[in-house]
């Protein structure tokens, strides 16, 4: 084993709200306390030479973009700490998979496809999903099988190809309207013919800069 996943979790994430209002320095310690609680168990990490990888998730130390900077930011961006890339918990906060892989492309340790779907059209149902349960229609946001959902999928694995990403591809599949025995296979299917893009040798164009 050469990466583990996991979570850290997050002694501020009950501020999330902002309110009642909290001064800047607790926020700051709380990232100081999620450096010295993992800085002793990235030293063990590195002595056995695996890395981790965290997912970003919310709940989290590192749950969205600018967390997620100054999470790498606490542990003065250690090489064994890295990220789990999880699209499905970034389409519901409106964050861009994509580029989040070519913004951390150094970090990306594992890759999870799991599929998110928005429907917050009739402004009843919000982001946060009102403590509904999962395939709840009242829900704004829900897990579906992978390819089903609102995750531009195409566009992340060629960005994942840009960063020159070979490592594990997996497939979490959690989609609590439809049965497993179909959407799995369906899910497996979907994702292999995304994972067989591969860069071309050449620039489709090259030939037009040959000497003739």
């Amino acid at each position: 084993v050469t990466t583990v996943v996991g979570f850290t979790g997050s002694s501020i994430w009950h501020t999330l709200a902002m309110f009642p209002p909290v001064p800047p320095s607790m926020i700051e310690a709380g990232y100081q306390d999620f450096a010295d609680r993992w800085h002793p168990i990235l030293d063990v990490f590195d002595e056995v030479g695996v890395r981790f990888a965290h997912e970003v998730h919310p709940s989290e130390i590192a749950y969205d973009y600018h967390t997620t900077v100054r999470t790498l930011e606490a542990i003065g961006h250690r090489p064994a700490f890295g990220l789990n890339w999880d699209p499905s918990h970034m389409v519901w906060q409106g964050l861009d998979p994509a580029n989040f892989i070519l913004d951390f492309a150094d970090r990306i340790y594992h890759v999870d496809c799991k599929d998110a779907r928005v429907a917050t059209r009739d402004g009843r149902r919000g982001r946060l999903a009102s403590h509904l349960a999962w395939a709840d229609p009242r829900r704004g946001w829900d897990f579906v099988s992978t390819g089903r959902g609102d995750v531009p999928w195409e566009e992340c694995f060629r960005a994942l190809n840009h960063i020159g990403y070979d490592g594990p591809i997996s497939i979490e599949w959690e989609d609590a309207g439809m049965d497993r025995l179909h959407g799995a296979p369906e899910s497996l299917a979907y994702i292999r013919s995304l994972n067989a893009i591969t860069p071309p040798a050449a620039a489709f164009d090259a030939a037009f800069s040959s000497e003739s």
